[in-house]
């Protein structure tokens, strides 16, 4: 199982998890549903991408750059994440930047209330909209900061949960709702992470498809590198360049003689806004 994403706490979703059908429109109705506002054109990156808990050093990333990977997902903030970021500063994203890296911002914000396990930050039926507005408000700052300009999108990780406790997914369908609302407000796109078997499964069935995400990264551990071809929901769903699939973990690899253990992910979907 992969353990280094989230502070403190393992994944308790096993390989080649399912999921279900999306009731059609979901990504694609909330991303449209954006405040009428000029946005700047969205930046896409179709190839294979990873994720590491810990920015990698730009040495790393400079031996990385070698065409097998062309995007990395880096934790911009969140008070669940589970790594510190010495790397991560805004001269470190500029410099991977002018490499050809494209960047996956990625914030590990407040966690559901009947997840399995301890978190700094947990979501309350009581704190779920405020919770949810101040974090998207952070990850904002956070994304800014690091040159990550308007119209990036920020993924919001949501990690395995019990959705059939119904007061526990209401409570995150309130939170992610308010993110997602926020983040649009300052002209940012809205992503989220999630398992097919449970918290992306909870989007995909929400009966009120009002401010969900617009962007999907499904964690579906197959070793299948597609977003189309396990794509676990509806065809029509989170289509044109709205999509991420996690497909394997804690693959340790060495490229350009340095050794990172990464999670890899097959990518069809926004990245940030660093030119």
């Amino acid at each position: 199982m992969s353990s280094h994403r989230l502070s403190r706490k393992r994944r308790y979703v096993t390989w080649g998890a399912a999921g279900v059908a999306v009731v059609a429109g979901a990504g694609i109705a909330a991303q449209t549903s954006m405040a009428a506002t000029t946005w700047p054109a969205q930046k896409t990156f179709t190839g294979r991408a990873f994720d590491t808990c810990a920015a990698p050093s730009l040495s790393a990333m400079k031996a990385w750059h070698t065409g097998f990977y062309g995007a990395a997902a880096v934790y911009i903030g969140g008070k669940n994440r589970g790594c510190a970021q010495a790397n991560l500063t805004a001269s470190w994203v500029k410099s991977v930047s002018t490499l050809g890296w494209k960047l996956i911002p990625l914030y590990v914000g407040a966690q559901p209330p009947c997840q399995t396990g301890s978190s700094p930050e947990k979501i309350s039926a009581a704190t779920a909209a405020s919770l949810g507005a101040s974090d998207a408000a952070d990850a904002v700052a956070k994304a800014s900061a690091l040159g990550m300009k308007a119209g990036s999108p920020v993924y919001l990780d949501m990690e395995s949960y019990d959705i059939t406790n119904k007061a526990c997914n209401d409570a995150v369908l309130t939170y992610v709702r308010a993110f997602d609302k926020a983040l649009r407000a300052k002209t940012y796109r809205s992503g989220y992470y999630g398992f097919t078997s449970s918290s992306a499964k909870a989007i995909a069935n929400a009966t009120d498809k009002t401010d969900l995400p617009g962007n999907m990264w499904y964690a579906l551990w197959d070793k299948t590198n597609t977003t189309t071809s396990d794509w676990p929901f509806g065809a029509s769903q989170w289509t044109n360049h709205s999509r991420g699939h996690q497909y394997m973990v804690n693959s340790k690899e060495t490229i350009g003689g340095v050794t990172i253990t990464v999670d890899r992910d097959a990518w069809d979907g926004p990245v940030a806004i660093t030119g």
